[in-house]
């Protein structure tokens, strides 16, 4: 029989496949493919096949179109989930989320005033990454100066000023919404989160964070492990719970800020996807991070594809999606902490 220790990897092994076998369909699914609702027309296989290899002329409808797309669907979702994992682990609550230090919030007032100054007028369509990017990192900054004291970082009043500065620039969105006008149904989707603005130069410029925030979480697996058993027990296996507090938020909120910044706001990702993992292959963070990180890549390709295939030939905010297969796991989790609460 095959110990937890053994399958793991194995788990690792299927998950890579599935996400290779999930961008291959992926990709082949659109209003012009294999499959889909063949709209104008439906071409086969051997036809798709051919554009993938460049031997078409449609060929820009997968590679300049749908890969591209699929990848920063992969990415994206890899990074919130990433992101997920570190913030679960740093709060020591399996309903903690990237957004949960205003991460979401400031990108959202970012991504709304840059419309509005005329920044898109200088910057072209880059101005909302920029501007959203920017002030995501500053909500940020924000939230851990009120959570923190003398240096040293108090999850309690870190996880007190992220909904505190959450519902202030909430209000600031709202205010700059009422505003918007004509660009209101722009805003709208960016806020509700869409991949449909996906390229290749945004999907490169993703790739290094989402790598990079992904290794250094992974690197400090054993340090996440020990801070599950407390801060004094962290200390005394070796850790210091101060510094990794201080790396892990800084790693999880420049990944999830440049997620955001091109993806708009896509929630419930980072929230059901790492405690699903968790409940799979246990909660060594040298297991979960990757595994994590995989699934949270498959799951936003194959959230994203419905977005855009349910109501083709037009398409659907992939945080629509994501809020519908997240909100009832949600609710589950509350209910289940609550019921282990009552027979404690």
């Amino acid at each position: 029989m095959t110990s937890p220790k053994e399958s793991r990897p194995l788990i690792i092994a299927l998950l890579v496949l599935l996400l290779v076998c999930s961008f291959f369909l992926a990709v082949m699914v659109g209003s012009l493919g294999p499959i889909g609702p063949g709209d104008p027309f439906r071409l086969s296989f051997s036809d798709a096949l051919d554009a993938l290899k460049g031997d078409s002329s449609l060929q820009w409808v997968f590679w300049d179109v749908r890969i591209p797309r699929v990848l920063m669907a992969a990415l994206v979702g890899a990074a919130l989930a990433c992101a997920g994992t570190a913030m679960q682990a740093i709060f020591r609550n399996s309903m903690a989320d990237p957004f949960v230090i205003g991460v979401s919030s400031g990108a959202a007032l970012g991504a709304a005033s840059a419309g509005l100054i005329g920044a898109t007028a200088v910057l072209g369509a880059s101005a909302s990454p920029i501007f959203a990017f920017a002030t995501a990192l500053t909500a940020v900054f924000v939230v851990y100066m009120l959570g923190s004291v003398k240096g040293k970082v108090y999850v309690d009043s870190l996880l007190l000023s992220g909904v505190a500065v959450a519902a202030f620039l909430g209000a600031l969105v709202s205010f700059l919404i009422y505003f918007a006008r004509q660009q209101y149904h722009q805003l709208l989707f960016w806020l509700l989160g869409s991949l449909a603005l996906a390229s290749w130069d945004k999907t490169i410029i993703l790739v290094l964070p989402v790598v990079a925030g992904a290794l250094i979480v992974f690197l400090y697996g054993r340090d996440l492990d020990a801070l599950l058993l407390g801060e004094e027990t962290a200390h005394n296996l070796g850790a210091s719970p101060e510094t990794l507090k201080k790396v892990i938020l800084a790693v999880a909120a420049l990944v999830t800020a440049a997620a955001v910044a091109f993806s708009g706001v896509i929630g419930f990702v980072g929230l059901i996807v790492p405690h699903i993992t968790r409940l799979i292959v246990g909660s060594n963070h040298r297991v979960l991070v990757p595994a994590a990180t995989l699934t949270g890549a498959i799951f936003l390709i194959w959230a994203d594809t419905l977005a855009r295939s349910i109501v083709a030939p037009t398409e659907l905010p992939v945080g629509i999606i994501t809020a519908l297969c997240g909100g009832p796991f949600f609710l589950y989790l509350l209910r289940r902490n609550a019921a282990g609460r009552g027979s404690a």
